[in-house]
């Protein structure tokens, strides 16, 4: 098990949190609450161990322009694909700005 932690510039906090995805083989579960406004806190816990710059650049294209809102996320990762990775993050900012959030 690795535990890996980045920061990114963002815009104003989110406006709500949500849980995307489940831990299960080869899959994983990324939980999303609002952050301090300007900054996007990422704290993924990975089975792969070894993997810090691929995670790194993922999360660089994903979260890296500053554009989304504020936010801390945590990330339970069991091997998940970079594709994968990214398809649950943006599920997870999608369901809160659309209302789907949960309390």
């Amino acid at each position: 098990m690795e535990r890996l932690q980045f920061e990114f510039g963002a815009g104003q906090p989110l406006a709500g949190r949500t849980v995307a995805g489940v831990v299960a083989s080869g899959d994983l579960e990324v939980l999303l609450e609002p952050g301090d406004a300007g900054r996007t806190t990422v704290a993924v816990q990975t089975s792969v161990d070894g993997y810090g710059g691929t995670w790194k650049a993922l999360l660089e294209r994903v979260l890296g322009p500053g554009s989304l809102p504020a936010a801390r996320i945590e990330i339970n990762d069991n091997g998940a694909t970079p594709g994968v990775v990214r398809m649950r993050i943006e599920q997870a900012f999608e369901e809160v700005t659309q209302g789907g959030n949960t309390p």
